[in-house]
């Protein structure tokens, strides 16, 4: 008789399946979650395999699952163009910065909020939540950058996007949620301010939600490319998303920033693979970090997303 295992508490049960009609459902699910996923990771393998391919096979069409006549002249064409390495240090700096940024300004505004004694807590909740709805505009946006003389430098991008709305509500929810109210009453008998209750309690029980809210800022960041098209012009400030899409949309590569004649001579045929290994590049330094943060994702993610 077959059945479906699951694990509680370190222990694995089986639950027995008894009927055709619960059969069907789960063959059903089955097959819908492997197209799911043929759907989503068939793209990324045909793009890290085009990656390691040569030119004339990709232009060909010939590559399909594996690399065919495997090298490494996309990445060394990558590597040589001085606008990825600016990009990514760009990029980087950005990243580090606007996430650190916005996490502190979460922390800040999620815990008084998930106070039940601050005064005009409900004001502020549903004055950050307006903001969801509605949107000043892009032109406001931009004149508002101009008069503050942010654009064409750094903080245009870590200011523009500093604070989500969106992940202080999660962050509120999770304080309120999971901090019960007893540890600050104890905390305040024995003289604690609140930015004490606030690094002595709160920080240490949420690694959880301060580790998803990192990386959901972190990817923003690093994913950013639109604000910086309109607020930055000088070309060593722009992230390596911008350099990216130069490369795939706009069609722009500036050949006089590859210095190596040999490099220079494996372009000839061999766009499209600096296209893909360009992809692969700006995508891999978020792969690495996941791992790192994983089993905190879930459970920040599930307890922190009741909004209530």
């Amino acid at each position: 008789m077959g059945g479906i295992a699951m694990k509680t508490k370190g222990k694995t049960r089986r639950i027995a399946v008894t009927g055709w009609q619960d059969r069907v459902m789960y063959a059903f699910t089955d097959t819908m979650l492997v197209i799911i996923f043929i759907i989503i990771a068939y793209p990324l393998i045909y793009v890290l395999s085009s990656s390691f391919s040569s030119g004339p096979a990709v232009s060909a069409g010939r590559v399909v699952l594996w690399p065919v006549d495997f090298t490494l002249n996309g990445y060394r064409i990558v590597f040589s163009y001085k606008s990825v390495w600016t990009g990514f240090a760009n990029s980087l700096f950005y990243t580090v910065a606007g996430a650190t940024f916005d996490l502190l300004l979460t922390v800040l505004a999620a815990y008084p909020l998930s106070r039940p004694d601050f005064k005009g807590r409900k004001f502020y909740t549903t004055l950050f939540l307006i903001t969801m709805l509605f949107s000043a505009g892009l032109i406001p946006k931009y004149i508002l950058m101009v008069n503050l003389r942010l654009t064409n430098t750094r903080w245009a991008l870590i200011l523009a996007g500093a604070f989500s709305t969106y992940r202080t509500v999660v962050m509120r929810t999770f304080f309120k949620v999971n901090i019960p109210g007893e540890l600050f009453d104890s905390a305040k008998i024995d003289g604690c301010s609140e930015f004490r209750c606030l690094t002595k309690i709160v920080l240490p029980l949420s690694h959880a939600i301060i580790a998803v809210t990192a990386m959901f800022a972190a990817v923003a960041n690093w994913n950013t490319y639109f604000t910086a098209i309109i607020y930055l012009r000088k070309p060593e400030l722009l992230p390596l998303q911008v350099v990216l899409r130069e490369v795939l949309v706009a069609q722009n590569v500036d050949l006089t920033q590859i210095t190596d004649a040999e490099t220079l001579a494996m372009m000839t045929g061999s766009a499209d693979v600096m296209k893909f290994s360009l992809i692969v590049v700006t995508t891999v330094p978020i792969v690495i970090i996941y791992p790192f943060i994983q089993k905190y994702f879930q459970k920040g993610v599930m307890i922190g997303s009741v909004k209530g």
